[in-house]
C-alpha cells in the first residue's frame, strides 16, 4: 500500500524537530515521491550524510511501503 505525503512528512519531522518538509508527488500513484527537506540538523554536513538523516527517519518503509523518494536537502539561512 502506498504512503501519504503526510506520513512521509510526520516521520521526517519526527526524526528531525524543526524540519520544514515539501512533498510532490511525481507519478500521481501517492507512490514516487519528491521532497524537499529544510532542517537545521543539516548544517555542517555533507550532501550524503544529510541524505542518510532523511532516509534514517524513514527507516524500513523505505523499499516497502514507501517504494520511491528523491531528496533534496537545505540547510536553512
Amino acid at each position: 500500500m502506498p504512503m501519504a505525503a503526510a506520513d512521509i512528512e510526520a516521520l521526517i519531522v519526527a526524526a528531525l524537530p524543526g524540519a520544514t518538509v515539501e512533498m510532490r508527488d511525481l507519478a500521481g500513484d501517492n507512490d514516487h515521491w519528491a521532497a524537499v527537506v529544510t532542517a537545521p540538523q543539516f548544517a555542517g554536513k555533507n550532501r550524503v550524510q544529510q541524505h542518510k538523516m532523511v532516509y534514517a527517519a524513514l527507516g524500513e518503509r523505505m523499499g516497502g511501503e514507501l517504494h520511491a523518494l528523491q531528496v533534496t536537502t537545505v540547510v536553512p539561512t
